[in-house]
């Protein structure tokens, strides 16, 4: 199995923000979360967790500038002919809600199953916490139309980890070691078993 990781938006070069507006408010210590940087540490933090499982990826965005969606789909689909790959999209949500969700592209797509995996070890994480969802097709992903999961041409998951415009979570989670490793933890959890029980691969050991 191959996984490719994506990590959002630009991150902090020089301290500046390479993507707009998507920040938090700032903590009453000064500190404030910028989504990029958030999502570049979890993908680093997934990327050393695979290697000590010897599970092979490919970080599709090492930049910290913001790279275009195009690129990130069109060096995605450079290992569409790889057998067992897919493709995980790693953000933080802003509209003033609470929680995670989990995304695939519109209609019932090998995506789905992968999704559903995503959001079991979410809650099993973070049990006290919400997780955002849509049963209508009975699954506990979502849909959307996102250019990452239409474009790309394997199984994509967009993962969307809690809420930067929500301080709660920001102070208690988003910028706290403890909940960054958590939210690195359920990824790698769930990334095992796709390769076990969606892709059928040996058995991997988890520490």
């Amino acid at each position: 199995m191959l996984v490719l990781l994506d990590n959002g938006h630009g991150g902090l070069i020089n301290a500046n923000p390479q993507t707009a507006g998507r920040r938090s408010h700032k903590l009453p210590n000064g500190a404030r979360l910028f989504e990029g940087e958030f999502n570049r540490a979890i993908v680093n933090g997934i990327i050393q967790e695979l290697t000590f499982l010897n599970i092979p990826y490919v970080n599709v965005c090492p930049e910290i500038r913001d790279v275009t969606l195009q690129t990130r789909v069109k060096r995605a689909n450079a290992y569409r002919r790889v057998k067992n790959v897919f493709f995980i999209s790693i953000h933080s949500n802003a509209g003033g809600g609470r929680g995670s969700e989990f995304f695939t592209s519109v209609g019932r797509t090998k995506s789905d199953p992968i999704a559903n995996i995503f959001a079991q070890e979410f809650v099993s994480e973070f049990p006290d916490r919400r997780l955002r969802t849509d049963l209508s097709d009975g699954m506990l992903g979502k849909e959307k139309n996102f250019y990452v999961l239409r474009k790309t041409a394997m199984p994509a998951v967009l993962t969307e980890n809690f809420f930067f415009d929500n301080r709660e979570e920001v102070k208690s989670i988003l910028m706290t070691r403890e909940g960054r490793q958590k939210v690195i933890d359920f990824h790698v959890k769930a990334i095992v078993r796709v390769k076990e029980e969606i892709f059928l691969e040996a058995p991997v050991l988890l520490n």
